[in-house]
């Protein structure tokens, strides 16, 4: 990371997310429209029954399928490389995403896979880690509410609890969405690299090498689609290799981590000052 920046700038590390951003906006719009003009429903929660539980991860399956052409376009602008390709504007995503819907102006080669062989990969990929956070951040404020429970059990029955301050209202669920992200990147992060590498593939896109960060390298490989990924990054890099990339994503959360403690130990502060405050 530090020779790609001293080789190309800081904005090498920053590429492809005003396209990012684009894609969750589809998203977002996506979800609130399918969900309007369906009986799906946005939002379930644990009193939910089994066919609103079975609606919700419909729409959002449709909400990935629809937004996976700009998702395809989106990733190709993350991981080009600057000195090796022409800068694309905040909306190009969305042309090209149309592009490779409908096959218009892309690459034709045999090695470019067709959308509809994507949607599987794509959307298993969407729904597992959907799925998992959200199962680990319903596991984790459990836990974290069970002990807030303990702490105030001691207290007379005819007596309320005492109010919760900021760090008990408001970090239980910053930690627990962390906790669920976390695993959930983790856990489907061998699927996530063959997702990534079917998309890209055939688009004839340059890549900047991060094993050394100073030079780029063409892609070419020839997966036939999601079996024959798996099967081939098996026998030729072992194991490891549906792992490579890893230590970025341990840094990104280490850097969260850090970000959460930081707002832990200001809600203590803010929490202290304010009941000084109101002691006073």
């Amino acid at each position: 990371m530090i020779k790609l920046q001293r080789a190309q700038g800081a904005s090498s590390l920053w590429k492809g997310i005003g396209s990012k951003f684009v894609v969750q906006g589809i998203s977002m719009c996506s979800e609130s429209f399918i969900s309007e003009v369906t009986w799906f429903p946005q939002e379930v929660t644990k009193h939910s029954k089994p066919k609103q539980l079975v609606g919700h991860l419909a729409l959002k399956s449709l909400t990935l399928l629809v937004s996976m052409p700009f998702f395809s376009a989106s990733l190709i602008e993350s991981v080009q490389s600057d000195i090796a390709s022409e800068k694309p504007g905040v909306l190009d995503c969305v042309k090209e995403g149309f592009s490779r819907m409908l096959g218009w102006g892309m690459p034709q080669t045999r090695r470019l896979l067709p959308m509809w062989t994507l949607v599987i990969p794509t959307v298993l990929h969407g729904l597992l880690h959907y799925i998992i956070s959200s199962l680990v951040q319903q596991l984790v404020s459990a836990i974290m509410n069970y002990a807030y429970k303990h702490r105030t059990s001691h207290l007379p029955a005819n007596e309320p609890p005492p109010p919760k301050t900021m760090v008990e209202a408001y970090y239980p669920e910053l930690f627990a969405s962390f906790m669920g992200h976390l695993i959930a990147d983790v856990a489907v992060y061998p699927l996530e690299t063959v997702v990534y590498r079917l998309h890209i593939q055939g688009t004839r896109t340059i890549i900047d090498n991060m094993d050394f960060g100073t030079e780029v390298v063409p892609l070419d490989t020839r997966y036939e689609g999601l079996h024959d990924c798996f099967h081939n990054i098996k026998a030729t890099e072992g194991r490891l290799g549906f792992y490579k990339g890893l230590g970025a994503l341990i840094i990104q959360y280490t850097l969260h981590f850090i970000i959460l403690k930081v707002t832990k130990a200001v809600f203590i502060r803010l929490s202290e000052d304010f009941g000084y405050k109101k002691q006073r």
